[in-house]
């Protein structure tokens, strides 16, 4: 297994769409690290005036690639085109993972190798948003958090990576598989966490390596229906019908507590849109949402 100082370079997947100039900022950034960083930035079809500012930024820069993938795959299938690259190309042991406006503070890369030099058998990690709090899965509610079970810097297991900024090691990539494609966004790093720990890998959250990222990049519709929907495809593949048939019981009780008692709604709810996500899993939908919920904010 890799020591420490066998962690020297990173290649860095940045799945970016619709948030050129953030993207830029973001490579940057990366590359301001204290350790080497070759980036690939996958464009999910992207408007073409934010495909220019994205060339034009970047292009002529070493170690940067864009990959344009000409439409919007979703975060987990835009990954995977980016994630392939990287296993293709036989490099770095480790990759990390992000979307466009990811903000990596200093110290956050060394930090990770820090960290994952002292755990052999780490296939997934992520960085610390600094919430306090641990990804787990639960077995009716899906990817979810806890309270962290430390406050000094360091490693501490988790159920799942959270997607702010992923650790990916290509022998654990290699063994598990990439991103579940039918969940388009959210969940996929649930899934890939629990694949990865029935495989015998370490999962963990790096406390002290410090990322933020507080923009939501679609409209609150698009995201409680990806929500809904992938929550019950995770429950149903970890945990099995009477969990998924409980689930369904306690969307139904959020959805009609979020209609009757609007102050006490969510940050994301939209009460059609959580209807649609319930349906379609019965149907057995998977991908991108309907797109009018784009048009919904």
């Amino acid at each position: 297994m890799p020591a420490a100082e066998s962690i020297r370079a990173w290649t860095l997947v940045l799945v970016h769409w619709n948030q050129a100039e953030a993207c830029v900022r973001t490579v940057g950034q990366f590359q301001d690290q204290a350790m080497p960083v070759a980036v690939i930035v996958v464009d999910n079809g992207s408007r073409p005036e934010e495909l220019e500012v994205l060339h034009h930024g970047l292009d002529g820069r070493d170690h940067v690639e864009i990959i344009e993938c000409g439409t919007n795959l979703g975060f987990g299938p835009g990954a995977n085109v980016g994630l392939r690259r990287w296993l293709a190309d036989g490099g770095t042991e480790w990759c990390l993972l992000a979307p466009h406006d990811a903000v990596p503070a200093p110290g956050c890369l060394a930090a990770l190798a820090e960290a994952l030099s002292g755990e052999p058998l780490a296939g997934l990690a992520c960085a610390d948003v600094g919430d306090g709090q641990t990804p787990m899965v639960d077995p009716y509610f899906g990817g979810v958090t806890r309270a962290a079970s430390r406050a000094d810097a360091g490693w501490e297991p988790a159920d799942y990576p959270h997607g702010t900024l992923m650790v990916l090691r290509r022998g654990c990539i290699e063994e598990i598989g990439l991103f579940d494609e039918r969940f388009f966004s959210y969940c996929e790093e649930a899934d890939l966490g629990v694949r990865a720990r029935e495989a015998g890998w370490a999962v963990g959250l790096v406390r002290g390596a410090r990322v933020r990222n507080t923009h939501i990049g679609s409209s609150v519709a698009a995201v409680d229906y990806l929500q809904e929907r992938n929550t019950l495809r995770l429950v149903r593949s970890t945990s099995g019908r009477y969990h998924t048939f409980i689930r369904l019981c306690i969307s139904a009780w959020q959805l009609v507590n979020g209609v009757l008692r609007p102050s006490r709604r969510p940050l994301i709810f939209d009460a059609r849109a959580r209807l649609l996500g319930v349906r379609d899993f019965l149907r057995g939908v998977s991908g991108p949402p309907p797109p009018h919920l784009y048009e919904r904010r």
